[in-house]
């Protein structure tokens, strides 16, 4: 089958990538959502910092590669379009959001405009947040393919009066393959003088995301998915005008200094969300990862993967019996379905019986969205760029058997 963009696909080696990634040799992995495989430089940096921590100590191991922590905020900046003092590292997406929220002051006269795309763990924030502060919180309707239907924004932003709106969106959901207009948001909010916040968690690494061209005020993303980085890794930005407005909630010593007895003063980069306590193995490895990327790009990332994507997404959509429960404006590297006559999860283990990794999404970790489309699971895939034809050929494979085995009469033995 010839895929629009195929030829692009080619810019990735996809035979170096599963050479430098050791976990093809025992799985086939289509959870990149979840957690990616790192590749095996990424772990050697891991590995060979914790032998340094095991042989000098963890203090001294860390003053030993302080230029390449240093060099984290270089590699993060330039993935993101931005200058290295917007540039926060924290442990993940949920931490560099809560901490940058939480530094808003919401009080009764703001109001949250949240996306369905949000995922459960910034939705309970956002909601226990409001609900303890006096501040609303309206969940943002969608338009025919599945977004922010725009015009709604428009007019919300338009009326609000004396309102403080922060605007609240999850550029790829958790839920689905959806890809929200993240920049058309970030012109409506800026031209109405809304605040606004993205969550990139499921984006950074497998689609361009440029800070600038978005008009996002923060963004925060984790390491471990399509950054193929250590877990307990993340990237929070914070655009330079509003990092002198925001005090973190529960400042720290990596953020602040302590200045007398009753007096601190805050570093004046987006540093000052940090914590002093963090994994410099993990850190390392992100570095790698943040390299590797770039080095390989994320032009030629995100067509590769638009590729091989659409090629699992129309397959799954050939076979009987199976659904594919993304909305019309998917185009990301997320795929998820349903099976008529199999429980998500009776899918999943199937598909592990052929060393396929893939994920079920329950309704609970994203009620506005699967919830509201009355789906109690998906099963969800994700590629990254080691995954090549022969595995999309395999899962393909395996499902329409699932299906077929499914749509038999019960009862019914071959």
């Amino acid at each position: 089958m010839t895929v629009p963009g195929q030829e692009s696909a080619d810019l990735i080696d996809v035979a170096l990538e599963r050479a430098r990634t050791r976990g093809v040799a025992f799985t086939r992995h289509f959870n990149a959502a979840g957690s990616a495989l790192p590749s095996v430089g990424v772990v050697r940096a891991v590995v060979d910092h914790l032998r340094r921590e095991e042989e000098e100590g963890g203090y001294e191991a860390a003053a030993a590669v302080r230029p390449q922590v240093e060099e984290i905020y270089d590699l993060a900046a330039r993935v993101l379009g931005c200058h290295r003092d917007e540039i926060a590292l924290v442990d993940s997406a949920s931490t560099g959001l809560r901490v940058v929220v939480d530094a808003l002051d919401v009080g009764p006269g703001h109001r949250f405009l949240v996306s369905r795309s949000t995922y459960v763990s910034h939705a309970l924030h956002l909601m226990s947040l409001a609900a303890r502060v006096g501040a609303e919180l309206s969940v943002l309707p969608t338009a025919q393919d599945g977004s922010v239907d725009l015009a709604v924004l428009r007019d919300l932003l338009a009326q609000a009066g004396d309102r403080r709106d922060v605007v609240c969106v999850a550029h790829v959901p958790t839920s689905s393959g959806l890809v929200e207009p993240v920049a058309e948001i970030g012109e409506l909010a800026r031209r109405h003088g809304a605040l606004y916040v993205l969550d990139a968690t499921q984006s950074v690494g497998q689609l361009p995301v440029d800070v600038a061209a978005i008009g996002c005020d923060a963004l925060a993303t984790t390491g471990r998915k399509f950054l193929r980085a250590p877990r307990g890794t993340g990237v929070l930005y914070v655009r330079r005008r509003l990092i002198e407005q925001l005090e973190p909630a529960a400042p720290d010593v990596r953020g602040a200094e302590w200045t007398g007895d009753h007096e601190w003063e805050l570093v004046p980069t987006a540093r000052r969300f940090e914590t002093f306590e963090c994994s410099t193995a993990a850190r390392l490895g992100l570095g790698v990862a943040l390299r590797e990327l770039l080095d390989r790009g994320v032009p030629a990332t995100a067509a590769h993967l638009a590729t091989m994507t659409e090629r699992l997404r129309s397959g799954l959509a050939a076979i009987e019996g199976v659904t594919v429960q993304d909305p019309k404006a998917a185009a990301s590297a997320i795929v998820t379905f349903t099976v008529d006559g199999a429980e998500p999860d009776r899918v999943k283990e199937r598909l592990a019986r052929h060393r396929i990794k893939v994920v079920t999404v329950p309704a609970g970790h994203g009620q506005w969205d699967l919830g509201f489309r009355k789906l109690g699971a998906v099963v969800r895939a994700s590629l990254h760029v080691y995954n090549d034809e022969h595995e999309v050929a395999a899962m393909l494979d395996v499902v329409e058997a699932i299906a077929r085995e499914a749509r038999q009469p019960a009862g019914r033995t071959r």
